[in-house]
């Protein structure tokens, strides 16, 4: 087993401290581009009308027509925008690759304990401090990339807000008032306000869009991925291909 006094363990901390530290000083960026979103919600929600305001399907009166499926289109197209980012900005085939190797790491280590292997278990606690290290080094990656897609993320967030609010009896909302609020059929339950709360405050609109956008960004991230992979997949038969030829 190392020596605990070496300069890898000595430096191995030192290392974490700092991608903690930047993972703080990220989070706190996400945070405080999160709270002046919902500060001005609405501002930057009415600036966003003029380029999602054709997803309001609003008929010859100006009322939206299908509400929920307007928030689900621009919640997809949020969703689409970053996926893309954060695949132009990290390698999700490396990504993939360090977590097969994680995860076939603790299903050794598991292993190696249920059978009490005190050799394989040693040279398996060598490698700790190098899978410790991927491992936050793939956590600081992605942190990275949170800022970035939060800032285009939140805004369009803050439309769908805006296109649900009802505003006051003195200033209604852009699309909705109280007279007139966003109601849509449910499967479960018919004649459902769209702002109304269910969980923790959290308005209906946003639990619904959670319920059904997030598993298309898990689709969306598995296409780029696939495209990714066949993309690498000939660019290494082109290569063997040619190391033939030579």
């Amino acid at each position: 087993m190392a020596n605990p006094g070496s300069p890898g363990n000595v430096q191995m901390p030192q290392q974490n401290n700092t991608s903690m530290t930047r993972m703080l000083v990220l989070m706190l960026v996400v945070m405080a581009v999160s709270m002046l979103t919902v500060q001005f919600r609405m501002q930057i929600g009415g600036a966003l009308d003029y380029i999602f305001g054709f997803l309001a399907f609003t008929d010859s009166s100006g009322t939206p027509q299908y509400p929920m499926i307007s928030i689900m289109l621009v919640c997809t197209i949020a969703i689409l925008i970053t996926t893309i980012i954060r695949s132009l900005m990290q390698d999700p085939l490396e990504m993939a690759r360090n977590q097969q190797v994680q995860s076939d790491y603790n299903k050794e280590l598991r292993q190696a304990r249920i059978e009490n292997n005190l050799f394989k278990l040693k040279k398996l606690e060598e490698m700790q401090p190098q899978m410790m290290e991927a491992s936050m080094k793939q956590s600081s990656d992605m942190m990275k990339v949170m800022p970035i897609t939060m800032v285009i993320f939140i805004p369009i967030i803050a439309w769908a807000w805006y296109f649900v609010n009802t505003g006051t009896v003195e200033e209604p909302g852009a699309y909705f008032s109280l007279d007139n609020p966003p109601i849509i059929d449910l499967p479960w339950c018919p004649n459902v306000n769209l702002t109304g709360t269910v969980f923790l405050g959290m308005p209906l609109w946003l639990i619904l869009y959670m319920m059904v956008t997030l598993p298309i960004g898990q689709v969306e991230n598995r296409l780029i991925r696939l495209y990714l992979l066949k993309k690498e997949l000939k660019r290494l038969d082109a290569e063997v291909q040619r190391a033939e030829i030579e």
